[in-house]
């Protein structure tokens, strides 16, 4: 009796104390975009916090590096962007992954969201909102163009985005946290 119960002991301290994997390794796991948003939907939440403090101190805000957000699994747009961005290079080149640019002012903050191609079609990934209809991964679509309609579309507050286009923007490219 006394081993079975030394058994379950340690079985169960062994579960408890296991060292959780960090970026690298988790990511070296990965094979494909499925494993990226699997991740995002079940781990990442949208940081109304950061949200705010971004708005009073725009822009000089950070934008936090991949191994940041998986470590704190929060974060806003950019930050998610970023992850997505930087993650699915690290799994596959090939996906030809790209940070988009979306301005809303005035109607409502502007947003990041990464894209991606399959077989040359284009998909957007966005976990970085609080608009739940909006997160996830989204596609395909023929064109950026393609994207913004459907963004307009569904979109509970922006019905028409000012622009959109590939890259950070000038006033967030320097606050790219290392």
């Amino acid at each position: 009796m006394a081993l079975s119960l030394l058994t379950g002991f340690t079985v169960a301290g062994a579960a408890y104390g296991a060292p959780k994997k960090n970026y690298e390794e988790t990511v070296s796991e990965w094979k494909s975009y499925k494993d990226v948003a699997a991740w995002m939907g079940k781990n990442f939440s949208y940081d109304a916090a950061r949200a705010r403090e971004a708005m009073r101190n725009f822009p000089s805000m950070s934008v936090r590096t991949a191994k940041e957000t998986f470590d704190l699994k929060s974060g806003v747009c950019w930050d998610a962007a970023r992850f997505v961005k930087e993650t699915l290079d690290r799994i596959d080149p090939s996906y030809e992954a790209q940070i988009v640019y979306i301005q809303n002012r005035p109607a409502d903050v502007d947003h990041y969201v990464c894209s991606f191609k399959i077989e040359n079609k284009l998909y957007i990934m966005d976990y970085g909102t609080y608009y739940k209809n909006m997160a996830g991964t989204h596609g395909p679509f023929d064109s950026l163009e393609d994207y913004k309609s459907f963004y307009e579309k569904n979109h509970p507050k922006v019905k028409k985005v000012n622009s959109i286009s590939y890259g950070w923007p000038p006033h967030i490219k320097d606050k790219l946290a290392e």
